[in-house]
């Protein structure tokens, strides 16, 4: 598996299991069986989901080595209005970063993939703060996440590991203005989710030539721009980004992948480039998951991806 090359990777959100689910909801499948479906469409790594939910130190390794899988990264939220908590969060890294290490196997190195946690307000408003400045930070704000930011970043690269930042729907940094202002005040890439950017106001196109050489880590999704439209104007909170199926499988929604996997060849990107399709278990329907994560990879697969 070169380094120089685009990997396909999958994630554990594509078959429901992600933070809001995972220790929730009874439908969600049990790790072991997820990889057994990653692996068998054919992705050659994995996300690793909510800390535990795969493994942990003394079990992951065997359990992705015994399928040919390698670690992607990790969704690591981090309340970045509350200072307070950041020992304990960057205790809470560690324990991430110790997962990373016993799972590494060769290609591209995992990514630590960091994220604001948001609040009540912009959970309640998701996508708003394109238009609303006044849903985001003051200045305030941004010089106390910048600090953060950088005690984690350093964290990150003091176990050998580069970070990525995921500017995330419902978050502080969920706007293509607060995504600039983020490059602007660190020196931490970003990873382009091709579907939260859309909700957030963005133009994933647009996105890779803006921000290309600051793109290390790339979650591809479609997603439904009318169900987005629809979930704005209703002021609706943000589990109805799930609830409503605003993300389909690769194809069939509005987001323009062909130009983006062009616009990322043209910028060399190289790395991991996650599937996700983020999705609520329907236990009406529970093999639709491993069979739309098999559509999502044959489309890959006739793009010589």
């Amino acid at each position: 598996m070169s380094s120089k090359e685009m990997v396909i990777a999958n994630a554990p959100c594509s078959y429901g299991a992600f933070e809001i689910t995972v220790g929730v909801d009874p439908n969600v499948p049990p790790g072991a069986q997820l990889l057994e479906a990653v692996a068998d469409a054919g992705y050659r790594g994995i996300d690793l989901g909510p800390l535990g939910y795969l493994g942990g130190p003394d079990d992951l390794p065997e359990r992705l080595h015994s399928r040919d899988l390698t670690l992607a990264g990790g969704y690591f939220e981090v309340p970045f209005s509350e200072p307070a908590q950041l020992p304990d969060e960057l205790q809470r890294l560690e324990s991430l970063l110790d997962v990373f290490d016993a799972a590494a196997n060769g290609g591209p190195v995992a990514r630590p993939t960091v994220a604001d946690a948001g609040s009540e307000s912009r959970r309640a408003y998701p996508g708003r703060a394109h238009d609303d400045h006044s849903l985001g930070w003051d200045d305030a704000g941004w010089r106390q996440f910048a600090d953060a930011m950088a005690r984690l970043a350093e964290r990150c690269r003091a176990r050998g590991y580069e970070p990525t930042f995921h500017p995330h729907t419902a978050t502080y940094i969920e706007a293509p203005w607060e995504i600039d202002r983020l490059l602007a005040l660190t020196d931490v890439s970003v990873c382009l989710d091709t579907g939260h950017l859309l909700i957030g106001g963005g133009d994933p196109v647009q996105a890779v030539r803006d921000w290309g050489s600051r793109i290390n880590h790339v979650h591809l999704k479609d997603a439904k721009l009318a169900v987005i439209d629809e979930i704005v104007v209703d002021r609706a909170p943000v589990r109805a980004i799930w609830e409503r199926g605003a993300f389909c499988r690769l194809g069939t929604g509005d987001v323009a992948l062909d130009d983006v996997l062009d616009q990322l060849r043209e910028h060399d990107y190289h790395g991991w480039l996650v599937v996700e399709q983020d999705i609520l278990p329907d236990p009406a329907d529970p093999g639709r998951p491993v069979s739309d994560q098999r559509l999502n990879r044959d489309y890959l697969r006739a793009r010589g991806l």
